[in-house]
């Protein structure tokens, strides 16, 4: 099969399209036929080794080289073949994932456990865009964030990847939500759910008379100290992601947004999609608020599997609009 193999950390041009074996399903695996997976953030930070801080943590991250070699934490496709403990799948059924490696290949294997049926109201493309980046916006606002109906909920970095989950999700869940994004965006915002939009070129949210219940703080652009002005006596901060950096960001972001914990009265929290040990339920939760119409994966651009590395400098320009997809 074709797969793009990372040897070693660099820019996108470093990834190897290459011809490698096929795997085979373990007993609890499935065998999928990748028809699309989508680039991210996270595929480029592993790119390229950054933060360097992050080498020296536990993870994916090797100190020299790259522990994960098939990058892409996002598919959807066709079941090829099932292990012998497999009871849920058979060839030929549309199913999506969050596999912590290998979608940027022609096939994949997944555990059962990890693996759902596609929506069936999407299309590959589409179901490609919603594992890591709506699981990650429906665990901080429900699982981290305890959303209730009624809530004021602000997301900081509405317009990207898991802000346009994170939007119609709080709102599928009965929340006033507020989101945050540049002026070419605030339509858009509007257009998903938005009950109100701030245009951060033109107004700093952190100085606003408003106070929230939750805030889902994804781009990292205000230090947590000012988000925390902004929000309840007892309202909930939960921070997904940060600048980007070479050295330290955003890493040094999470730790002195969270550092003030014990001391203040609000809830300070990181958003922990990795650790998740509930995928697939998560994923078909996803999948009923998709079939209702609440909530629809936003794409940006689209890509062939042979342009995965022009996908990726793409994304690192970090003006992405909801999702890149590649079809396969």
């Amino acid at each position: 099969m074709k797969a793009f193999v990372l040897r070693s950390y660099g820019p996108p041009d470093g990834l190897d399209l290459t011809e490698i074996d096929t795997p085979s399903p373990g007993d609890d695996e499935v065998l999928v036929r990748v028809r699309a997976t989508c680039v991210q953030p996270a595929d480029w930070h592993l790119m390229r080794g950054e933060p360097y801080v992050a080498r020296l943590m536990p993870g994916p991250l090797g100190l020299r080289k790259p522990k994960v070699e098939i990058l892409g934490a996002d598919i959807a496709g066709r079941v090829e073949a099932v292990g012998k403990d497999v009871t849920e799948f058979r060839p030929g059924d549309e199913v999506f994932a969050m596999p912590k490696q290998g979608g940027f290949a022609e096939y994949v294997c997944v555990r059962e456990s990890e693996l759902a049926p596609k929506p069936a109201n999407l299309s590959f493309e589409q179901a490609a865009a919603v594992p890591l980046s709506a699981l990650t916006a429906l665990l901080a606002l429900r699982d981290q964030g305890r959303i209730r109906p009624g809530q004021r909920v602000l997301v900081n970095g509405a317009s990207g990847g898991v802000g346009t989950f994170a939007v119609q999700i709080a709102k599928a869940f009965g929340a006033e939500v507020t989101g945050v994004c540049g002026t070419r965006n605030t339509d858009l915002v509007r257009s998903i759910g938005a009950d109100e939009v701030i245009d951060y070129t033109k107004e700093d949210f952190t100085r606003g008379e408003r106070r929230y219940d939750l805030l889902l703080d994804i781009v990292g652009s205000r230090p947590g100290s000012a988000c925390r002005r902004v929000l309840t006596r007892k309202g909930t901060y939960v921070v997904i992601g940060g600048p980007p950096g070479r050295w330290l960001q955003p890493v040094g972001h999470f730790f002195g947004a969270l550092a003030a914990g014990p001391f203040v009265s609000q809830r300070l929290l990181q958003a922990d999609v990795i650790g998740a040990t509930e995928n697939k339920r998560n994923l078909m939760t996803l999948t009923e608020l998709i079939e209702a119409g609440k909530v629809t994966p936003v794409i940006d651009r689209r890509y062939p599997f042979e342009e995965i590395p022009a996908a990726i400098r793409y994304q690192e320009e970090g003006h992405t609009t909801g999702k890149v997809v590649i079809a396969v």
